[in-house]
């Protein structure tokens, strides 16, 4: 009996270790473009941005168990990054700290006050070869910087104190104007905060699912919107902090009301207040092990008649016809151009708490029907992921059609729409990368 009671201590005292300390580091380094730059998300704007209203960041946290087991996390203010960018970064990465895949997240804010990331989107615009060379110019840039910030973290890890809590904001509402949508809605703010051995935060890293869209077409300044007044008035409430915002499933998700700069820092300031009164109120900790997962589904489109580009190209508007001539060149030279290659992870701390990783502009149902398939899991589910090339609809947001189930396609420059079975595939892709972190329904 006395051995049974020894070794029972024995494995609380580990589990105990093993959620107070674990290896963190942090990182942030600038990336706001150079002035003038064009920004992105609206298809309206017909001139350069030349002032910004706040710098935009990248952001990194890894953790790590051992030097063989880490995981790496990385924010970034800007609407979305290419398959080419997140990729190219993620394998130099790999390569320098022999890391796999699985284990590096990058997630995009999805502000509309940031710079072009071409060629996403680049059907909004008709942009000629020199400002194309900019573009360019910019997204190496960048993918240096997803790096060196990963860098900057790499070489700051010190022992800390991992804890998560659950907060609420209710800026967030539901778009889609068909019936029922109004309480498709995810007002959950996830929050991970690493303190150090004197228990002063050093990151906090937080969600929300809702576009950051507050400023509109109208707005020709540079900022990270309601997301980036957020983390400028959390690090002011913990100077020495650094916080990084992930943005959920939020492709149907606008905030309210919406319009000016003054709106945008509101929502801001309302999402900071949710954020700190987790971090002052009753946290869970956790540390040890670390588990990651990361496949990619094939979701098919509908195949677009060759007809139908032709009427686009002849009476189309001038965003239809860049699109039609797109998808008619691809189909020319013979690519496939039939699905989406589309990666879904998965991120495990401890037996308590996974990030739930989904590329591209996820409507909130994603969220909210994992998050009730893991009742048992605590869940920080993340949209904007890895690479942003088009909307993620369900089965019956593609019934109702609309912007996210149609019309987006035409400018992200893709075939679509999406078949029906996008929505089994991705879920069968969810449940791929959760069971293969430990988790099951």
């Amino acid at each position: 009996m006395k051995k049974y009671i020894l070794f029972i201590g024995l494995v609380l005292l580990q589990q105990i270790a093993s959620a107070a300390f674990i290896k963190v580091g942090i990182g942030r380094i600038v990336i706001t473009p150079d002035l003038p730059f064009q920004l992105t998300g609206y298809a309206g704007r017909d001139s350069l941005a030349t002032q910004k209203v706040h710098d935009l960041w990248a952001k990194a946290m890894v953790i790590e168990e051992n030097p063989s087991n880490r995981i790496v996390i990385v924010t970034a203010d800007v609407l979305g990054l290419t398959p080419a960018i997140s990729e190219a970064a993620a394998q130099k990465l790999m390569a320098k700290y022999g890391i796999t895949r699985s284990q590096i997240m990058f997630n995009s804010s999805h502000t509309h006050a940031g710079p072009m990331i071409w060629p996403a989107l680049s059907m909004i615009g008709d942009y000629d070869t020199t400002t194309i060379k900019g573009f360019t110019k910019y997204a190496m840039s960048l993918t240096d910087k997803l790096v060196a910030v990963v860098d900057m973290a790499m070489q700051h890890l010190e022992p800390m104190q991992l804890s998560y809590g659950n907060g609420s904001a209710g800026f967030a509402i539901n778009r889609r104007k068909a019936p029922g949508r109004a309480d498709h809605v995810d007002h959950d703010v996830p929050v991970l905060i690493a303190r150090d051995a004197q228990g002063k935060e050093k990151g906090i890293l937080f969600g929300y699912a809702c576009h950051n869209t507050t400023l509109t077409g109208t707005n020709n300044m540079v900022s990270g919107d309601y997301a980036g007044f957020a983390q400028i008035e959390l690090e002011k409430k913990y100077p020495g902090a650094t916080a990084l915002f992930f943005i959920g499933c939020a492709g149907d998700q606008n905030p309210a009301p919406r319009g000016t700069m003054a709106l945008a820092e509101q929502h801001g300031k309302e999402l900071a207040d949710a954020v700190q009164k987790v971090l002052i109120g009753k946290t869970t900790n956790i540390g040890a092990p670390l588990r990651s997962a990361f496949v990619r589904a094939d979701l098919p489109f509908e195949p677009v008649k060759t007809e139908t580009l032709e009427q686009e190209v002849l009476n189309g508007n001038k965003y239809e016809k860049r699109r039609a001539k797109l998808i008619m060149e691809a189909s020319n030279k013979g690519w496939d151009i039939s699905n989406h290659s589309y990666p879904v992870q998965a991120m495990r701390i401890g037996n308590k708490l996974t990030l739930l990783s989904l590329s591209g502009e996820t409507v909130v149902d994603y969220s909210l029907n994992a998050k009730k398939r893991y009742a048992g899991e605590q869940l920080f589910v993340a949209g904007y992921c890895n690479q942003v090339v088009c909307y993620i609809p369900t089965e019956k947001i593609l019934e109702e059609g609309g912007y996210e189930a149609v019309s987006n396609m035409i400018y992200y420059g893709m075939p679509g729409p999406f078949n029906k079975s996008v929505e089994k595939k991705v879920n069968t892709a969810i449940q791929q990368v959760m069971q293969k972190v430990g988790v099951s329904k």
